[in-house]
């Protein structure tokens, strides 16, 4: 199975940025989206970013294009998401997942999930 382990959130003042990182383990290949949710309280997950580990173009929600950035290092196993202008709104917790798939145009059907890191923005 893939583990998934996030790390980088934190606490951020309004305009400011974080670089969430997503360390994963157990790929068969590279035949993975990989994507980044988020769930704030009493809200439901949504879908943030997502992108093809075998290379393709990278997938973003309305609601962060042009301030977030999904990326990926395979020599390290590790996709990253680059946020900046962060705003309150963006406050939640951020999940990286992966699903064994050749296509990241959709946020659904996400097998596999990691234990979520806290982003804060005030």
């Amino acid at each position: 199975d893939v583990q998934l382990v996030e790390s980088g959130g934190g606490s951020v003042q309004a305009g400011g940025s974080l670089r969430l990182s997503c360390a994963a383990s157990g790929y068969t290949d590279s035949n993975y989206c990989m994507g980044w949710f988020r769930q704030a309280p009493g809200k439901g997950r949504e879908g943030v970013a997502s992108i093809y580990i075998g290379g393709s173009r990278p997938y973003y929600a309305d609601s962060v294009k042009g301030r977030f950035t999904i990326s990926r290092d395979n020599a390290k196993n590790t996709v990253y998401l680059q946020m900046n202008s962060l705003k309150p709104e963006d406050t939640a917790m951020y999940y990286c997942a992966a699903v064994r798939r050749d296509y990241c145009s959709i946020f659904s059907d996400f097998r596999y999930w990691g234990q979520g890191t806290q982003v804060t923005v005030s």
